[in-house]
């Protein structure tokens, strides 16, 4: 079961459910926009919910999570507060599909494959296509319902939106924008300096230089979480506890894997493909999100996207507002029930 209890009339959900509902599937191979090859490519991914088939025996009401940077299959569980009978994301309707991005560690990635950085250089076009090619040969699916993604995850949206106009016919692309640029490219710029600066980088063996540089790197990224109004009710001495715990557990992050995914995500931009999307797109955004600020690229984003819908939560959680869903579930519930996947 997904869910624990109820307590003070919010559903508590088990975390552990997700992290134990791995699966693996191989594609004999892949082939990356740049012309490489990888061969044996191993995808990691979750399921859960009900699929419903439709006359030719292919699921027809499946909803594709795209998690953020570096994220795996079990990040899925964002959405479980709307799993449940009668909500938004209701499993009695909807068949979910959650893998484990290319480049990220559980899937096909630097750090997995043990190419380090011998592993060839991918986009997010690549890891789109990673991602179709996984559903077409796993699941025979050439079309789903809709996609869910926030931060990496909208990127990743957004272009099979683009790329494949008629692949999905909703997207909700979450604390997201349509490109990196400004203060967050300079972000990206930055972590790639501290990384690029280590001499034992080139040498694709970790060594303690490796991951001290790699705390340091992930260091750089921790202003960028969390609301600034958050950050400022805390005192001096639990900022200090909070980064120093920040810093500590990233070093269970793969260097390599970080880089190749700071690099897929700092030159994505799409906002010259924007007038390409035919599905239905709802834009969500964090009024607080120190990443993408409404003003910036929410907004703009609501625009240039024909139909398009807008929501800006109020969260101190900032871009990790996807962990508070629920306050919006009504509008999450009238939109995607706009869409009749049964």
């Amino acid at each position: 079961m997904i869910y624990l209890d109820f307590v003070g009339g919010i559903k508590i959900y088990d975390e552990e459910y997700f992290e134990s509902k791995n699966q693996y599937f191989t594609l004999d191979s892949f082939e990356f926009e740049n012309g490489a090859v990888l061969n044996d490519v191993k995808v990691e991914y979750m399921t859960f919910g009900t699929p419903i088939y439709d006359e030719n025996g292919i699921i027809k009401n499946a909803i594709i999570y795209c998690h953020g940077s570096l994220g795996r299959y079990s990040s899925m569980k964002k959405i479980a507060p709307l799993v449940g009978s009668g909500d938004a994301f209701d499993e009695n309707k909807y068949f979910f599909i959650c893998l484990s991005a290319l480049g990220s560690p559980g899937s096909c990635s630097p750090s997995t494959t043990d190419l380090k950085n011998r592993f060839p250089k991918y986009s997010i076009n690549d890891v789109v296509n990673f991602q179709k090619k996984f559903l077409a040969e796993k699941f025979n699916i050439e079309h789903v319902l809709g996609m869910i993604g926030n931060s990496m995850g909208g990127f990743v949206c957004l272009s099979s939106a683009i790329n494949y106009p008629d692949f999905a016919d909703f997207i909700i692309c979450g604390v997201s924008s349509y490109k990196v640029a400004g203060h967050d490219f300079i972000l990206s710029k930055f972590v790639n300096e501290i990384i690029e600066s280590d001499p034992d980088y080139n040498k694709g063996d970790l060594t303690y230089s490796l991951i001290r540089t790699l705390r340091m790197a992930c260091l750089a990224e921790f202003n960028f979480g969390l609301s600034k109004e958050a950050l400022r009710d805390m005192s001096n001495d639990e900022l200090s506890a909070e980064f120093e715990n920040f810093g500590n557990e990233s070093i269970e992050t793969d260097i390599y894997d970080l880089k190749y995914c700071n690099e897929s995500c700092m030159y994505f931009n799409v906002e010259g493909d924007l007038d390409k999307i035919t599905s239905k797109v709802l834009i969500i955004s964090c009024e607080q999100d120190p990443h993408f600020p409404p003003e910036l690229d929410a907004i703009p984003m609501s625009e240039m996207i024909k139909n398009s819908e807008l929501i800006i939560m109020d969260s101190e959680l900032g871009h990790l507002c996807f962990n508070e869903l629920e306050t919006i579930s009504d509008q999450l519930k009238e939109f995607v029930g706009g869409f009749d996947g049964c």
